[in-house]
């Protein structure tokens, strides 16, 4: 599975297939057999000549399994997860619209709308795999080995109709990764599970290939009243076991020990490593943890090994009852649901006993119509973490927020008993949901609730479904038609004419938590979007999450924090994080919601955009001309100010709205700004997600612009990209003389950070994140002058508390 396991099987296939069987010719089916089976292509073979247009895919295109896509959210649901693009290229002049299948079509979709340019480089890494060459079977069994015979989360009535080759699912996730004498590091995709392979570790010359693979239930035996496990189950493996150095393992676990001396002493975060997947394990002492990360120095080398973190307590001191007395424990939680939805679907809440949440997940019990039905992979649709101090019997309840949806009535609350928790296995609960009516079918938000049952904490959140599966008429017949990019879903997230946007109501904002600065920081540059402060000032933390991004001169994380009306970074370790109640003097990190809107609104003041990209993206998001016309000051408008072309269509009198604004700024230019009022008005109308793909689109080619030539270095640095893959980019644009227009070279720029950032699919916070980690590596940091990444960093970490301050449920009622 090349694109989610990153297996590269780097081999000249032509040799490994060349033996052909003879078979007997009364199979009907014969000559349908997919090209895109490597184990049927030698038997299928024999029945045809050479000049038949059956060309297996694998003779025609040797390489084609070794090219590794950095797509992170590719939902594919196709058996063959290669390229689509490229199959479809090479075999759509031999291949009938009957020979795909349902799962093939929807990929294609898929792909079109992430990759809207028609060629992307791949990344090709080569892995010491050669002697799968000479035993087929032994390739057979390690392709099957991650692959499991599943149903495809499709339309289930749909799939019926289709060959069944195509529910072949990836069922696990992990890397191979081939290393030289310079050593280098292998993280698991979407983890905090790292290998780092020092310098030397290999002669030169030499080299090692690295796998690393997690599995979800860790060990049974290391989870008791004394051990807890807090990360997944490691595999590792490797190819080359003449080696001079150790290897180090690098874990961020899902726990760390309380500060007070009794849990200091009492307990430890330690390591368990085996040579065998059941045991035994032996306690490694070269183990360094520093806060919830764990660093492991693995001497004793084999080709496959296994380790596991735990924490273990000495003994249990009353009035502690078990290990997780003794640590700060996280619980993380995954919904997990089909890749598109249906008039019925099953989701699945997932509690983790660990902080690895995998992509997709495979489940084996789900029942349609009271019959147990194959294994289903599903797609991560949402996560959370929350702290739990102790094992508790937890309450888990489902809630759509859009009245065409329901959770079947015995689903609505299902609980998680404390003994389950303790195991540190996955626990899974599945909630039904169905539509109500005949509406068309839409994508829509519901709420997720976790009551601990023995005490007052609730946690919630809220999680978007995905689209409906499109229509497969028209994708048949016109395969190569360019799919529109799929759009971030809007709040408030009902695909109606008759949406309601809610109120914004500008008060105080509510601040749980408070950090106090823990020495002075003045600076004689100033620096956008980074506070000063004087020892002993209250700042108000806008959530917990950090921020990474360069300071005055080095990488550090920071909370983003109010004080005297400023909103601006905070360095993390210069402050003192406390409670609203611990706060003594909170006057001058007081903050309201207008001011807020205002200031994480400034960066587009300085950003580059595409006027009619920003027009077309906003008339096709917004449902309510009226809503976005009141708060951007045309309240006085009515329908007679619309000419009869805009009458019609809602998003034409959204368009006209927004062109009226845009003539109104360029008659005045120097104290109105477009792009600025046009944020600040649609986050007053809570359209968030819509401000977050607005927030992509133009960071995205602010940065290309500020790039310029430089990008090359950037490329490298988030994608690897070859010197060959850069000049594949620079190609299209480059003049008659043979290379790019330094003015230009803002396109091929543009061209990489659009198709990088289309693989997040919609983790907006993920993409702007590392590419601001990527722009601050630079030798010289384009970050260092131009800020404004950073500032649209602080506005989508200040979304949740805007929406929880500014928009009142009971105000909505």
């Amino acid at each position: 599975d090349v694109n989610e396991s990153k297996l590269d099987l780097d081999i000249d296939w032509s040799n490994v297939f060349k033996h052909a069987h003879p078979v007997s010719k009364t199979n009907p089916f014969w000559n349908e057999l997919s090209a895109s089976n490597p184990f049927i292509h030698d038997i299928a073979a024999s029945n045809r000549n050479e000049n038949n247009k059956y060309l297996s895919i694998l003779k025609e295109k040797p390489y084609l399994f070794s090219k590794v896509s950095s797509n992170r959210d590719s939902l594919a649901s196709s058996g063959d997860e290669i390229d689509i693009d490229c199959l479809l290229r090479n075999t759509l002049a031999r291949r009938s619209g009957r020979s795909k299948s349902v799962s093939d079509f929807l990929d294609i979709v898929d792909n079109q709308r992430f990759n809207p340019h028609k060629t992307t480089p791949q990344k090709t890494i080569a892995s010491d795999v050669t002697w799968l060459q000479f035993d087929r079977e032994a390739y057979k069994m390690a392709w099957l080995n991650h692959r499991q015979l599943t149903r495809s989360c499709l339309d289930l009535e749909a799939m019926s109709h289709s060959p069944g080759w195509a529910q072949t699912q990836a069922t696990d996730v992990h890397v191979v990764c081939k290393l030289n004498h310079e050593g280098g590091s292998v993280q698991l995709p979407d983890s905090d599970i790292n290998i780092h392979v020092p310098v030397g570790h290999v002669l030169p010359g030499e080299f090692q290939a690295v796998g690393l693979k997690a599995i979800l239930n860790p060990p049974s035996s290391f989870n008791n009243e004394l051990s807890s496990t807090v990360s997944p189950l490691i595999e590792l493996t490797l190819s080359n076991l003449n080696t001079r150095e150790a290897i180090f393992l690098e874990v961020k676990v899902a726990a760390k020990v309380k500060n007070d001396p009794l849990s200091q002493v009492m307990s430890d975060i330690v390591c368990f490593f085996s040579l065998n997947k059941e045991g035994p394990f032996k306690k490694l002492e070269n183990c360094y943890t520093y806060q919830d990360t764990v660093q492991v120095k693995l001497m004793d080398l084999s080709h496959v090994m296994y380790a596991v973190i735990a924490i273990q307590a000495n003994k249990i001191q009353p009035p502690a009852t078990n290990v997780w007395d003794y640590v700060h424990r996280m619980v993380s939680v995954g919904i997990y649901g089909p890749k598109y939805i249906h008039p019925s679907f099953t989701t699945v809440f997932t509690v983790f006993g660990h902080n690895y949440i995998p992509g997709k997940l495979t489940v084996c019990d789900i029942k349609k119509r009271g019959k147990s039905m194959p294994p289903v992979v599903f797609q991560l649709w949402g996560k959370h973490t929350f702290l739990l101090e102790k094992p508790q019997d937890l309450n888990i309840s489902l809630v759509s927020c859009d009245p065409d949806f329901e959770v079947k009535m015995e689903d609505q609350n299902k609980n998680i008993k404390e003994e389950e928790l303790k195991t540190g296995e996955t626990v899974r609960q599945q909630f039904l949901f169905s539509m109500l009516g005949c509406r068309e079918l839409h994508f829509f938000v519901f709420r997720v609730q976790i009551k601990v049952l023995k005490s007052s904490q609730v946690t919630q959140f809220h999680v978007t479904t995905p689209d409906p599966a499109p229509k497969l008429s028209g994708i048949i017949n016109r395969p190569k038609r360019l799919q529109n990019r799929k759009a971030i879903k809007s709040a408030p997230l009902l695909l109606i004419p008759t949406v309601k946007y809610p109120k914004f109501q500008d008060k105080t904002l509510s601040v749980s938590t408070y950090g106090v600065a823990l020495k002075t920081v003045l600076r004689q540059n100033k620096i956008d979007y980074l506070l000063e402060y004087f020892k002993g000032d209250t700042i108000a933390l806008l959530g917990e999450d950090k921020v990474k991004a360069i300071g005055q001169t080095k990488i550090k994380e920071w909370y983003v924090g109010v004080l005297r009306r400023k909103i601006g970074l905070v360095h993390c370790k210069n402050i003192k994080v406390i409670s609203k109640e611990q706060a003594m003097d909170t006057a001058d990190s007081e903050l309201t919601t207008r001011n807020l809107v205002e200031q994480i609104a400034l960066p587009f003041k300085k950003l580059t955009y595409i006027y009619s990209v920003v027009l077309s993206t906003v008339s096709e998001s917004v449902y309510d001309w009226r809503a976005l016309a009141e708060v951007l000051g045309y309240s006085h408008m009515s329908l007679d100010d619309f000419n009869e072309a805009h009458a019609d269509k809602e998003s034409e009198r959204v368009a006209h709205v927004v062109k009226r604004m845009k003539e109104d700024c360029h008659a005045n230019k120097k104290k109105r700004l477009f792009l600025y009022e046009l944020i600040v008005a649609l986050l007053k109308i809570d359209c968030q997600g819509l401000v977050a793909r607005l927030t992509q689109d133009t960071i995205i080619l602010t940065s290309a612009v500020k790039l310029g030539k430089y990008w090359r270095e950037v490329a490298e640095k988030l994608a690897r990209l070859t010197k060959q893959q850069i000049e594949a980019y620079e190609v299209p644009h480059q003049g008659k003389n043979g290379v790019v227009a330094l003015e230009m070279m803002w396109k091929p720029a543009y061209d990489f950070l659009y198709t990088w950032g289309a693989h997040y699919g919609d983790s907006y916070r993920d993409v702007l994140q590392d590419l601001q980690s990527a722009l601050d590596k630079m030798k010289n940091p384009v970050t260092k002058h131009w800020r404004e990444l950073t500032g649209t960093l602080i506005l989508v970490n200040c979304m949740e508390v805007l929406r929880a301050s500014a928009f009142s449920k009971t105000e909505e009622e």
